[in-house]
């Protein structure tokens, strides 16, 4: 597995109207979370952004011819 990387997103975070909240990620469309309380709802914003991540890195992989360049870059 790769090392983790530390990466900021913006958290939307409303009131759900049958209780708790619901939370989305605008940067990352599709990964939501909900929970009752405010901490819920982004840890499982946060699980959701990982999981999304992966998937679309693993899928993206897939397929690549085996001499493909895979480097590291940073945005500041």
């Amino acid at each position: 597995m790769r090392d983790a990387v530390k990466a900021e997103f913006t958290a939307i975070i409303e009131a759900a109207p049958e209780g708790g909240y619901w939370a989305m990620c605008p940067e990352i469309p599709g990964a939501n979370g909900q929970g009752e309380t405010v901490d819920e709802a982004k840890e499982s914003l946060k699980a959701a952004i990982e999981l999304l991540l992966e998937d679309r890195r693993e899928d993206m992989l897939r397929g690549l011819p085996a001499d493909a360049i895979q480097a590291t870059v940073s945005v500041g």
